[in-house]
């Protein structure tokens, strides 16, 4: 019984409280932006569907909490539930209705509305992201080798203890943790190593081997692997004051969203397996395990969900914020909105990738689509 409580809290409450506040300032993010541009709230809701509770603000803005959790939205006067006769709507507002409608509002004001979302999740990742540096310490490895795998890649390659990594596929390497997100981002191609030796410089050309791993949270993946560890000494806890902490978490994040849009390029070319996708039955394990590692834990993967929800929400996919964004940039070129059928069209397939996407992500999740494979393998 207690397992199953501790079950409970650490997988359903932690998760939901994770999301909700990740919800919560993309939200808001639109939110500020669309109040300072002086359009009409009407809606702000955590969640979907019939609300649980609420109350209405001063500003005549409806907070509610809704029965199912898992996203948000701000609805603003003037906005549209999808495409439609907008420009035959906006003609039938008065004046002072026009003013606080969304859709009355300049291009550059609509998109700066919408931007908001996954830039208040960029922001706050890296804000957060500062805070741990700041007080648990930024963990930094030298990029040293300390110990080659026999049969491994590098011990085939030549690479040998005490051999210090200088760059990595022309990537500057600076810590053990910049060659293994290098060598991790690679898909059947070799890793051309520029490395110290006894203060001579060399370089060598290393294939990554499919490995099985386990990562600190218990999850078992193959990735690639060069074979080598760092000696035991060699990594240590920087602790930041305020200001490096948010230079060193702007970097981290850059990093983040570097590697994110380099493996979703790879699938999308086959190069990279889908197995990766997470939905939210992924996730909510993956905050589970994190729970488990203490309040460090949960923030740092509050970073990782923040990081990775803004920048979805940027893919140029219709329904999505970047959706928007790509029909206001096609408003500005054509110096007019886009045609109601065209938009009908975009929302159409974007609802199909959305939805297929969390299909495919879900059958991951529940393991459906690797049990298909092995049935008919």
């Amino acid at each position: 019984m207690i397992q199953l409580l501790d079950g409970f809290r650490d997988y359903v409450l932690v998760f939901l409280v994770v999301i909700t506040a990740i919800v919560f300032i993309h939200e808001m993010g639109h939110f500020l932006v669309a109040r300072a541009c002086g359009v009409r709230v009407e809606t702000f809701s955590i969640g979907f569907g019939p609300e649980l509770f609420g109350w209405t603000g001063k500003s005549g803005t409806r907070w509610r909490v809704s029965l199912l959790p898992l996203g948000g939205y701000v609805r603003m006067y003037g906005d549209l539930e999808g495409p439609g006769d907008a420009t035959d709507k906006l003609a039938a507002m008065t004046p002072e209705q026009r003013a606080v409608a969304f859709r009355g509002k300049s291009l550059a004001q609509r998109a700066a509305i919408v931007a908001a979302g996954p830039a208040a999740n960029f922001i706050f990742g890296i804000v957060l992201l500062a805070v741990i540096f700041s007080v648990w310490g930024q963990p930094r490895t030298l990029p040293v080798i300390g110990e080659v795998q026999a049969n491994s890649a590098a011990a085939e390659a030549g690479l040998k203890a005490g051999d210090k990594v200088l760059s990595a596929n022309g990537e500057s390497v600076t810590t053990f943790q910049d060659l293994q997100r290098i060598v991790r981002l690679t898909v059947g191609e070799a890793v051309r190593l520029e490395i110290d030796r006894s203060g001579a410089t060399e370089t060598i050309t290393v294939q990554p081997r499919l490995d099985e791993l386990t990562d600190v949270f218990g999850n078992k993946e193959r990735v690639p692997v060069l074979g080598v560890m760092a000696p035991p000494d060699a990594t240590t806890v920087v602790k930041h004051d305020p200001l490096s902490a948010l230079v060193a978490a702007t970097v981290d994040t850059g990093q983040m969203v570097s590697a994110t849009l380099k493996g979703v390029g790879q699938m999308l070319s086959g190069a990279r397996n889908s197995d990766q996708l997470s939905g939210p039955v992924g996730i909510a394990k993956r905050v589970g395990q994190a729970a488990r590692l203490g309040i460090a834990g949960v923030l740092i993967f509050a970073v990782y969900i923040s990081i990775n929800l803004g920048l979805v929400n940027l893919f140029p996919i219709p329904l999505l914020d970047g959706g928007h964004l790509l029909f206001y940039g096609a408003e500005a070129v054509l110096g007019r909105p886009l045609g109601q059928r065209a938009q009908e069209y975009g929302f159409r397939v974007g609802l199909f990738l959305v939805l297929a996407l969390m299909v495919l992500a879900t059958g991951n999740d529940l393991g459906i689509w690797k049990f298909i494979r092995g049935v008919v393998s």
